[in-house]
């Protein structure tokens, strides 16, 4: 549509404005368009939000970006759950095209008697503006008028109200908005706060009793206190459902099980339920409540895997075969991603009785949020059909708008982005296979641009990832994961053992673990390690305290890469822009060497001018006076990483930082 006023590029907007952007509360959304008109007559724009009750509106006068005058910024931060919306408005600034004929005819030397068509003109637009502006500040604004009609001052008497800072800043509260020019309505899906920022402990509910036992709730509670002293505000459970018995796999994947083996918790349903029931020997769904709750005692939420797949002898296989996808000879189809074969399970075909399937799966999800899960980490999600998820979180985000969802989406960047818009919280991404600095700048700027459709939660590791450079690179190259993994994004994760340094394959080339957690028991003696120092939990947890303490950690959109010569080391930046509070990170990539390089700070990306910056490092305590190009020396066996703290930026430049790398999204 064309409007008197041009307004085009408007971000963030995702797929044509047919799908909202993304958002949490109190996020700050940063805005952006381009306003143009004909001639040489000033255009100015407002930023109108419209809350999620549609009754109520904000309106928020846009900068104009001083390295383009056609574009304009605005922030705003929604303080409640819901669909938010947004407008650009475009207008024509009479009073800023008026102020720059003065200036200009003023500094010419022309007289009084010259300019007398402009200070009428000026009286007239100030009488205007003085009708619409409230008590006290209209009464200045006549004063301007009856100024620049009084013949018997001097020139720059006439004009000296009319141009004074306190009426340009009133002018700006209370603009006259002549031509104006209505943009489309975006749309922002507004979220909790921890779908933007949490830290994810996964762990099997099943390996936390004592050695030689099955654990149950109750000893998963009890386990449950290390992972909130370790700073972990979501801890994930694998499915914790009845395992099939049929072709129930052994250790290490094989296709013999011993009468003892557990098998994989994914083979869901049995003789004892299916998704809705839980795994008798860890306890009853009673058990699980009380869990739900001793979790919230310490500062955590529960996390439950949502995998829909089936047992050959989950209650689906014999009520509901058209569920799944049925052979020539009459047998189920288990799932296949050659050369790997799953035996014990049976996908689901949503193409035989969509109606049924999204039903049965609604009914399910609804069980868990009615006995306390507020948060579901999704299986695969790539695997079955996008509108089902979308039909699916919706239908949920009816009654439960609280509820988040983690896509466990490794997958090409057209489906993990497709599944984000589809409405998924959070996503799995290819952090874990990104290993040089060249990769890792990439895949930053990557998810720092895409923040308006997908929220990455890094994680370091899964009971399927065991990345080659955990395997071979020591336990300096597990710190130096953690610390990029939980300073890069928001979101991270750690699937436990992590903080034991396990690190063996079950063959050379591969990235499984040799006695796979998937199959059977672990038990690992975490209080041993942590006496004897051989554990990575108190850096863990320092990294998470830095999180929660420092609101630059926080954030996403304002990650910045900084020059640094030495292809081994990475140095980037954060800024919050609600407190200025700022955060340098400079890690080594490199486990097994001492690096050195010269940082070159971006203090424009910093909020500051250039010169010299007291910075603190967060985790040695040490202080330094940093300028543009700054030396720096990393010794894996003492330290991997600086996470240096720099004084605030100033208000004045905290909404330029929200929308410095807004101009390069590209939806």
């Amino acid at each position: 549509m064309i409007g008197r006023l041009g307004i085009d590029d408007v971000r963030p907007v995702v797929s044509a404005r047919t799908l909202p952007s993304k958002a949490v509360v109190g996020e700050v959304v940063p805005v952006t368009a381009l306003v143009w008109r004909e001639g040489h007559d000033a255009v100015a724009a407002t930023l109108t939000v419209l809350r999620p009750d549609g009754e109520h509106s904000q309106a928020h006068a846009m900068t104009t970006d001083p390295e383009n005058q056609d574009r304009v910024h605005g922030v705003f931060v929604p303080d409640e759950v819901g669909t938010w919306a947004f407008r650009v408005d475009a207008w024509s600034d009479v009073f800023a095209t008026w102020r720059n004929a003065v200036y200009k005819k003023r500094d010419a030397g022309q007289s009084a008697a010259e300019m007398d068509n402009d200070l009428q003109h000026g009286a007239t637009l100030f009488d205007r503006a003085a009708q619409q502006t409230p008590a006290p500040h209209a009464s200045l604004l006549a004063d301007a008028a009856r100024d620049l009609r009084n013949a018997e001052l001097e020139l720059d008497q006439r004009l000296e109200v009319g141009l004074s800072d306190e009426v340009t800043e009133i002018l700006r509260d209370y603009p006259l908005r002549d031509l104006l020019t209505r943009g489309p309505i975006h749309e922002v899906k507004v979220e909790r706060t921890k779908a933007g920022f949490s830290s994810w402990y996964e762990l099997f509910p099943r390996s936390t009793g004592a050695p030689g036992e099955h654990g149950t709730f109750a000893t998963t509670a009890e386990a449950l206190e290390r992972v909130a002293e370790m700073g972990f505000d979501t801890v994930y459970f694998p499915p914790i459902h009845p395992i099939g018995e049929v072709n129930r796999k052994g250790r290490n994947n094989t296709l013999t099980p011993e009468p003892e083996d557990v098998g994989s918790p994914w083979a869901i349903g049995s003789a004892d339920g299916g998704h809705d029931a839980v795994h008798p020997q860890l306890g009853t769904l009673e058990d699980f409540r009380t869990l739900v709750s001793r979790a919230e005692d310490l500062g955590l939420e529960v996390a439950l895997d949502l995998a829909l797949q089936a047992a050959p002898d989950h209650p689906w296989a014999a009520e509901h075969p058209e569920f799944f996808t049925v052979l020539a000879d009459g047998t189920i189809a288990y799932a296949e991603n050659p050369p790997k074969k799953y035996q014990d399970i049976y996908p689901l075909n949503f193409d035989n009785d969509p109606a049924g399937i999204y039903a049965e799966v609604y009914r399910v999800v609804k069980h868990w949020i009615d006995n306390g899960v507020r948060t579901f980490r999704v299986d695969n999600p790539h695997t079955k059909p996008t509108n089902f998820w979308a039909w699916l979180i919706e239908k949920v985000h009816e009654t439960d708008p609280d509820v988040i969802f983690l896509a466990e989406a490794f997958t090409r960047p057209a489906r993990l982005f497709g599944l984000a818009k589809a409405g998924f919280s959070q996503s799995y991404t290819y952090f874990t296979w990104k290993t040089t600095k060249d990769e890792l700048i990439d895949f930053g700027e990557m998810i720092r641009d895409q923040a308006d459709i997908s929220r990455p939660n890094l994680f370091v590791n899964t009971p399927d990832i065991l990345h080659e450079s955990l395997q071979t690179g020591g336990r300096a190259m597990f710190a130096i994961r953690a610390v990029l993994a939980s300073t890069l994004s928001p979101l991270w994760g750690v699937y436990s053992g992590y903080e034991l340094y396990e690190h063996v394959p079950v063959r050379p080339g591969s990235e499984e673990y040799l006695d796979s957690e998937k199959y059977q028991i672990r038990h690992r003696d975490f209080e041993g390690a942590n006496a004897s120092g051989d554990s990575l939990e108190p850096f863990i947890t320092t990294l998470n305290r830095l999180r929660r303490e420092q609101p630059a950690l926080q954030q996403l959109r304002t990650l910045h890469f900084h020059p640094i010569d030495n292809d081994r080391m990475l140095a980037y930046s954060k800024v919050d822009p609600h407190t200025g509070n700022t955060i340098l990170v400079v890690v080594t990539l490199d486990p097994h060497y001492a690096q050195e390089a010269t940082v070159h700070l971006d203090f424009d990306a910093l909020g500051r001018e250039p010169g010299e910056v007291g910075v603190h490092d967060l985790i040695t305590g040490s202080d330094y006076t940093w300028g543009e190009h700054n030396f720096v020396r990393l010794e894996p066996r003492a330290d991997v990483a600086h996470v240096f703290v720099l004084p605030d930026v100033t208000p004045d430049n905290r909404e330029r930082i929200a929308w410095r790398h807004v101009t390069d999204y590209r939806g």
